[in-house]
């Protein structure tokens, strides 16, 4: 077993309560109790950081903690928006921290779990995993590089950990799903996978579920990580475009949902892992996790930029929403709106009932478009997106591109009337 590690190296990890946990609650369902707001009032207040926000924020008795690309974990005033501490690791940051027994978890991009005090940020302890890394693969997406291994740089997040009866669990881009334990950061077992695990556990009925880019999602008893069933979604062994689990899986009345990187959602019994139904995202990645509530299912798609009503039952459409560009932020469902962002740096509020837009919020990167890449309606310039060096450098340069509008791949979090959101230009939202 792997020990606690020195301070230094310092992560993070996640947790089991209402808004204190990445999206919502450990069945990662996305549904919060507080209704958001109704009608657009404007920013209550945001807060800077030094670095991109890819993560969502989670909120605790008053104060709303995020993570940034900087390397910080801040702890902000949800009231006055005023910082009240912040803990600074080596390493970008890129989950989700999660909040349990006045500890606060995190995982950083140099693959470790850090454990913090919830009052005052210092360290409680530090776990270490093997080692850190993107999902990578040869010819990756097309790129035209037979010879060289390519990290994606689509990988934009890791995994935010779940914290469930004293055991925190995460996944690792070393492969392996770990359980430690909550309070000392000790190793009680480990799941090697074929592949990153990026995504994030749900933890329900004493089960963890979490998916790998081999494309199995696996569930594992929570005490001894036993296998209980796996699911293999869909093989891509040309480019390895439309493989992997980049979503994380959400549970709701005995059904598992999850997204894949294959095109598809799929609901799989959570007992036995048998499919239900899937739907198909004609090849557009479902990188969102997927929200549930009251028989619909809500997800995002990235290149064809609709947000989905799934009938949970039967995994038909009911309606879908137009966005204008990818959408890899998961919804928040609040009230009779669903919350969500997309690449072009706005943040809807769309009605649940019939998926028409309530109002949207645009970041003011967005507004200015210094890289001219939106047209006149926010949706993506194509031509902007040319190629620059005609090899898998590009993506990096369109991550870039949506960096300088503001893209919200980060998951609202909803509480007493106002929206928090994160956004690539380095602000954390607060709207009303």
């Amino acid at each position: 077993m792997r020990q606690v590690l020195g301070l230094g190296l310092l992560l993070c990890a996640a947790n089991l309560f209402g808004q204190s946990t990445f999206h919502g609650n450990v069945a990662r369902t996305g549904v919060y109790e507080s209704a958001g707001p109704t009608q657009l009032k404007g920013v209550k207040w945001s807060f800077k950081t030094g670095g991109a926000i890819v993560s969502s924020p989670v909120i605790a008795d008053g104060v709303v903690y995020i993570t940034s690309m900087d390397g910080h974990l801040f702890a902000i005033d949800q009231e006055s928006g005023k910082e009240k501490w912040n803990f600074k690791s080596r390493m970008p940051i890129a989950s989700t921290p999660a909040i349990s027994g006045g500890t606060i978890y995190f995982v950083s991009s140099g693959g470790a779990l850090a454990a913090l005090d919830i009052a005052t940020g210092k360290p409680k302890w530090v776990f270490g995993t093997e080692f850190e890394r993107k999902f990578e693969a040869k010819n990756l997406h097309g790129y035209p590089s037979p010879a060289q291994t390519i990290p994606d740089a689509w990988d934009l997040w890791t995994s935010s950990p779940a914290v469930v009866n004293g055991k925190v669990y995460f996944g690792s881009g070393d492969g392996n799903i770990y359980a430690v334990t909550a309070d000392t950061g000790i190793e009680l077992w480990k799941v090697q996978t074929k592949d990153v695990v990026h995504a994030s556990p749900a933890v329900v009925n004493n089960i963890v579920y979490i998916g790998s880019w081999d494309s199995t999602l696996y569930a594992l008893n929570a005490d001894t990580g036993e296998e209980k069933w796996t699911f293999q979604a869909g093989q891509d062994n040309t480019i390895h475009n439309q493989v992997g689990f980049q979503s994380s899986p959400s549970v709701m009345d005995g059904v598992v949902y999850v997204g894949c990187r294959d095109g598809h959602i799929y609901a799989l019994d959570a007992v036995n892992g048998k499919k239900k139904w899937d739907y198909n995202a004609n090849k557009s990645w479902v990188n969102a996790t997927p929200a549930v509530r009251d028989g619909v299912v809500y997800a995002g798609t990235s290149d064809s930029s609709r947000f989905m009503a799934i009938d949970a039952k039967n995994g038909r459409l009911r309606w879908n929403f137009a966005a204008k560009a990818y959408m890899f932020s998961s919804a928040a469902l609040a009230g009779d709106l669903a919350y969500v962002g997309d690449h072009n740096g706005r943040l809807y509020a769309v009605d649940l009932k019939t998926g028409k837009l309530v109002w949207e919020f645009q970041v003011e990167a967005s507004k200015k478009d210094p890289m001219k890449i939106l047209n006149a309606d926010g949706s993506l310039n194509q031509e902007a997106f040319a190629p620059v060096f005609g090899d898998f450098e590009d993506m990096y340069i369109d991550i870039y591109r949506f960096m300088s509008i503001g893209a919200i791949l980060s998951s609202p979090a909803v509480d007493k009337g106002v929206v928090y959101v994160g956004s690539m230009d380095g602000n954390l939202y607060a709207i009303q």
